[in-house]
Parts: C-alpha cells; sequence; structure tokens
C-alpha cells in the first residue's frame, strides 16, 4: 500500500496536490505564528515582569521582613514560578508547531499519515473554536471556526476520494481478470 495518491485520474491528483499543499502551508503558517508568539510572550515576560521583585515589593508593602524563612520561600517561589510558566508556555507551543510541522511536511508529500492526523487534529478542534464563537462572536472567531470546518471537510473528502478510487480499480482489476 502506498503513502502518495497514485490511483484514479490524473487531474484528480493534481488538484489533490494542489489542494494538499495549500492546506500544508496553512499548518506550517500557524506552527510558525504559535512559535512567534511564544517568544514574543517569553520576551515580554522576561523584560517587563520581575516576578521575584513583585514579591518583594509585596513584602515591604505589607511591612513583613525579606529576611524571614517564610518571606524568602516567598520570594523564591515566585521566582520559580516565573520560569516554569515561562518554560510551561515554550514547551506548549514547541509541542503544538511540531505538531504542525510534521502535519505540513506529510501534507506537502501526500502521505496518508498526515490526511488523518489533520482530520483528528482538525476535528479536535471544533467544539472549542465553536464554544469561543457563541461565548464571543466575533469576526475572527468565525473566520478561524470556517476555515478549520473547510480544512477538516476537504481532508475527508481527499480521503474518502482516494478510498473510493482504491475501490473502484479494484474492481476494475477484479473484472478485467475475471474475463
Amino acid at each position: 500500500m502506498s503513502n502518495s495518491h497514485n490511483v484514479g485520474d490524473p487531474a484528480k491528483r493534481r488538484d489533490h496536490h494542489r489542494g494538499l499543499r495549500t492546506v500544508a502551508i496553512l499548518e506550517a503558517s500557524k506552527g510558525i505564528l504559535v512559535l512567534l508568539a511564544a517568544f514574543g510572550f517569553a520576551e515580554v515576560l522576561l523584560r517587563h515582569i520581575d516576578l521575584e521583585d513583585a514579591a518583594q515589593n509585596l513584602l515591604e508593602l505589607l511591612h513583613i521582613a525579606p529576611e524571614h524563612r517564610i518571606s524568602q520561600a516567598f520570594v523564591d517561589f515566585a521566582g520559580r514560578m516565573m520560569d516554569a510558566n515561562l518554560v510551561v508556555v515554550l514547551a506548549i507551543a514547541f509541542v503544538y508547531s511540531s505538531l504542525r510541522f510534521i502535519e505540513s511536511y506529510g501534507l506537502w508529500r501526500q502521505r496518508v499519515w498526515a490526511e488523518w492526523l489533520a482530520i483528528i487534529s482538525g476535528a479536535i478542534y471544533l467544539p472549542f473554536e465553536l464554544y469561543n464563537l457563541i461565548r464571543r462572536p466575533t469576526a475572527a472567531h468565525w473566520i478561524i471556526l470556517l476555515i478549520n470546518i473547510g480544512v477538516v471537510f476537504y481532508i475527508a473528502w481527499v480521503r474518502w476520494d482516494e478510498i473510493k478510487g482504491r475501490q473502484r480499480s479494484s474492481v476494475r482489476r477484479f473484472a478485467e481478470d475475471g474475463d
């Protein structure tokens, strides 16, 4: 069984090729945007907010001596929170972007596994996007939802078309062998 689309009408294969590459570009763009946003968030967090300083300022405001063991533990915890939040945000962004890049590569190369990944990962987001649209209907939420629905249905149609093409090809071969 081949991973690429090599069954059926050549024009359909070209259509699928262009469509899958378009979706691949969209998925890679999402990965890049998430990485840029995460690193932008990290830069803002590192430059403008120092949770350790904020904790020390809070202790001063409350007239709590910073040399107490509990005070020092609070300040240390605040410093670790900043690092932990930053690491978590960057890790999530890296995992999400990696998934988008892997999916993009597979779609670009017309791999069946990537098509299934696109269908499943896109369908997983639909309820969340619908919830966001209901909670706060904006043009951006509509656009995101409609694009995601379009991608999921398009890739599902590509899979269906491929499966039907294989079935027609098998029936044709069986009929030819029977003659």
